[in-house]
């Protein structure tokens, strides 16, 4: 087990100075990820909100939530957001009925389009939230998704 331990934490290191050496990540957007760690702990949405630094989001129809209306399996459900706001640079994931809030976080350099799409766990049907920084605010939008079958325990 411990080789396999070391091959990914040098494949990591290896992906890491690649990354570092062409100019496309820097030290601090590694130890960044660092700062969310409240975040991804926040058990309700004020403290996930709290913990981003969004305060109170304003609702806007400028941001997509694309996702089936039923998952059959809330261990991977497939969600594509994308962002008509101006200056976007982040987006984030909350699911109302998670243990934990924050299902997912990705900052946008410069140049990328608004739109991530990944896959979350959801312990069972619930709201799920996009919000996004926008030009140094935040906005948000909402999303029902019912789960048939559990996910992530809960």
């Amino acid at each position: 087990m411990q080789r396999r331990d070391v091959l990914r934490a040098g494949g990591a290191g290896t992906l890491f100075a690649v990354l570092a050496g062409a100019g496309l990540i820097t030290p601090e957007q590694a130890h960044a990820a660092s700062a969310d760690r409240a975040a991804f702990a926040a058990t309700t949405m004020e403290e996930a909100l709290t913990a981003l630094g969004a305060g109170r989001p304003a609702i806007t129809q400028d941001l997509r939530i694309q996702a089936p209306d039923v998952a059959e399996n809330g261990a991977v459900v497939p969600v594509t957001v994308t962002s008509a706001l101006p200056g976007t640079t982040s987006i984030a994931l909350l699911v109302e009925r998670n243990r934990t809030m924050l299902a997912a976080s990705f900052i946008l350099p410069d140049g990328t389009l608004p739109t991530i799409n990944t896959r979350i766990k959801m312990a069972e049907s619930s709201d799920v939230y996009a919000l996004v920084n926008a030009g140094g605010r935040f906005y948000m939008t909402s999303r029902e998704i019912k789960v048939t079958q559990g996910g992530c325990g809960g």
